[in-house]
C-alpha cells in the first residue's frame, strides 16, 4: 500500500493540491471537496502511467504537522 501527501492551497479562485512526492502531480477545482476529487484521480493516473513505463514507484519521503501558535 502507498501513501501520499497531499498539500491543499487556498487560492484565488478556488484551491489546488499537490503532492510532493510525485512530482507534477497537481489538481485545481473551485471547492475543497472538488479538488479532493480530482489529486485522487491525479495520482491514479500518475501512477497507472509509471507503472506502464516500468518506472519504481517513488517512496513517501514528505510528512507534515500543524503548529497552533498565540500571538
Amino acid at each position: 500500500m502507498l501513501k501520499y501527501l497531499i498539500i491543499f492551497e487556498k487560492t484565488e479562485t478556488g484551491y489546488s493540491a499537490y503532492v510532493p512526492d510525485l512530482p507534477g502531480c497537481i489538481a485545481t477545482g473551485k471547492t475543497k471537496p472538488v479538488v479532493e476529487k480530482h489529486i485522487v484521480e491525479a495520482i491514479q493516473f500518475h501512477l497507472e502511467g509509471m507503472k506502464e513505463e516500468n518506472i519504481k514507484f517513488p517512496l513517501n519521503r514528505t510528512d507534515a504537522e500543524t503548529f497552533v501558535f498565540a500571538v
